[in-house]
């Protein structure tokens, strides 16, 4: 059966809403916070001045703020952290081969299996999560200027709401 031709598609004469549609808007939103929240690290006097020019030169992707996001203070198994990031173990592997690389964490011995290796931040890592802290409040409050209080604020309840609901969490 032959594909319709583009102008006999569904829809052919609107296909804005491939632009606007809910996911596209949160993926984008989150792509710029995630930008934002990197930029203002990369200009943090606390962070390590290798770390914060890796930052600045876009060294640093958002894939590497999933270890900052998920990695407890206690530590995790390699696997447990990279089911929490939902990514696979072998890409959250990479990951922190780059981030023990650049002194953000550590592997050490599982006390409870030795044949397991748990992933720590070092003392640059918890300057790392300081400053992601500071940065992620930064750009809340900045997202929640340029919105308002009430829009933000909403935005921030659905969004909860919604991620509560996901399947498979």
């Amino acid at each position: 059966m032959p594909f319709p031709a583009p102008h006999d598609a569904p829809d052919a004469q609107n296909a804005g809403w491939r632009q606007t549609h809910l996911g596209r808007l949160m993926g984008s939103a989150l792509r710029r916070f995630d930008a934002r929240v990197l930029q203002l690290m990369a200009h943090n006097v606390e962070v390590p001045l290798a770390l914060s020019n890796l930052a600045a030169r876009d060294q640093v992707s958002a894939a590497h703020v999933h270890i900052t996001r998920h990695l407890s203070l206690q530590g995790d198994r390699l696997t447990d952290l990279a089911q929490r990031a939902g990514m696979t173990k072998q890409a959250m592997a990479n990951l922190v081969d780059q981030c023990e690389a650049w002194g953000l964490v550590t592997r050490e011995a599982d006390p409870l299996d030795a044949r397991a290796r748990r992933v720590h931040f070092t003392a640059t890592g918890l300057a790392w999560l300081q400053a992601f802290r500071e940065a992620v409040a930064q750009a809340q409050a900045e997202f929640r200027a340029e919105v308002g209080d009430d829009v933000a604020t909403v935005v921030s309840i659905g969004l909860e709401a919604y991620a509560g609901g996901a399947v498979g969490d």
